[in-house]
């Protein structure tokens, strides 16, 4: 397994750090192939003008936002477009000081695609529609750039587009904008350019100020931001990209809210971006939240707390026993990694970190699996331990091997600052467990 160094460092500092890198994760990605499949197959019918709905449910540490991310990767691959963000005390779905209007700044500030992955792709992709409908226009009417019929030639196809935006909601205005988007970019007038980006990033605050730059008496606001996703959306596939994903994570703080009021409101715009992708009234959309079971399930301050929502996203009789999984529902709950997919996961680790540092791997097989028999020997292991715990334990036990030579695994391993917590018996169940691997 050959990797560019720079990933090599971003994958290790980050996974060191507890947080999910946003490159190089198909190296160190394991497990998750039944909900990877279950989300593949929602980005199939979001291509096809359909739209998605999902929440990934774990505890903290056990692979939300990992997935979120391969997810991201795996989309933008097919030519979607990403937009991302965390939510934050200064990020919600919905509030009175512009916290609604943050989310919104923060998802289009992080909008990517397969070309720019690394987010700030809005301008990018004004250019590509452009450029994309020129040469339309070039072939279909045998023109050549600079000939002086090509621009009412362009401005026509782009009417057609603006009108099949004017039946949404505020697509009419969304239109007008891009065709000074349009205007501009040909007569060279980048401050124009400049202020219709502003006004898709949201940067306008208020109506006189959209006004006085732009002669639109209307800016993006707490209230209404998420429609403008929904055209931004219908936008997209008609510039020639396969649709639009938005992914939330952090659900949990909105369930720290503490005015019942406000929590409320909140879910208020989660059930109608939920109930929008369920009817059909959104298209070529996905939108998938990541969260935890208390933020999810606390029926007094979490998403069940709202009625509406808790009646169409609880389990239903024959999952709520948990022996059978659901993938199709809107709610996929992660299950902890299996211990062979956390040994490959180690054996991954291990490669990446001898190939970063120039050294031949010290731990092998034998010792990997004495880490992971440790580290489910903690108390209440079995059900708390979370792969962002152990991945950053393993990322320590190669950095010290690394930098003391001389020490060999086992007494690292089996020494009593490393087995802090172990257990002085093994469960039997533990034993048993990593007794397969010695097979």
């Amino acid at each position: 397994m050959k990797i560019p160094r720079r990933i090599a460092q971003t994958l290790i500092n980050s996974l060191k750090g507890g947080v999910v890198p946003r490159v190089g994760l198909p190296y160190v990605t394991v497990g998750r192939k039944a909900e990877i499949d279950a989300l593949l197959h929602d980005v199939e019918m979001i291509q096809d003008g359909g739209a998605s709905f999902r929440f990934i449910v774990g505890r903290y540490g056990s692979g939300k936002s990992f997935l979120l991310q391969t997810i991201r990767n795996y989309v933008m691959a097919k030519d979607f477009v990403v937009v991302d963000a965390d939510l934050s005390p200064e990020r919600r779905l919905q509030g009175t000081k512009g916290q609604g209007l943050a989310t919104y700044r923060e998802l289009i500030r992080n909008m990517s695609t397969k070309t720019k992955p690394e987010g700030g792709a809005l301008t990018l992709i004004l250019d590509r529609w452009i450029n994309g409908v020129q040469q339309e226009a070039m072939e279909e009417c045998d023109l050549f750039l600079g000939d002086p019929k090509l621009a009412s030639v362009v401005e026509r196809k782009i009417s057609q587009i603006v009108n099949s935006l004017g039946e949404l909601v505020h697509g009419f205005d969304f239109a007008k904008l891009l065709s000074m988007y349009y205007k501009a970019t040909s007569a060279g007038d980048d401050e124009t350019r400049n202020k219709v980006a502003r006004w898709f990033r949201g940067e306008y605050s208020t109506k006189t100020e959209a006004k006085r730059e732009l002669g639109i008496n209307l800016c993006i606001g707490d209230e209404d931001w998420y429609d403008y996703l929904k055209i931004f959306a219908y936008f997209l596939k008609q510039a020639g990209y396969a649709g639009m994903l938005i992914l939330i994570d952090e659900l949990v703080n909105i369930y720290k809210v503490p005015h019942a009021i406000t929590r409320q409101y909140n879910y208020e715009k989660i059930l109608t971006m939920y109930n929008d992708a369920m009817q059909g009234r959104a298209k070529y959309l996905g939108m998938i939240f990541g969260g935890t079971p208390q933020c999810m399930e606390d029926p007094r301050r979490g998403v069940y707390s709202y009625e509406a929502l808790r009646s169409r996203l609880a389990e239903g009789h024959f999952t709520a026993s948990g022996e059978h999984r659901d993938l199709l529902s809107p709610v996929i709950r992660l299950k902890p990694l299996s211990y062979e997919e956390l040994l490959v996961l180690t054996e991954k680790l291990a490669a990446i970190h001898s190939q970063l540092y120039g050294y031949t791997q010290i731990i092998q097989q034998r010792g990997m699996i004495d880490f992971l028999r440790i580290e489910f020997s903690r108390v209440g292991a079995d059900s708390h331990i979370t792969p962002r715990e152990i991945i950053r334990d393993f990322i320590e036990v190669l950095d010290i091997l690394y930098q003391n030579p001389q020490l060999k695994v086992s007494e690292l391993l089996g020494s009593e600052n490393f087995q802090y917590a172990k257990n002085e018996v093994e469960s039997e169940e533990t034993s048993e467990k990593f007794a397969e691997f010695e097979l």
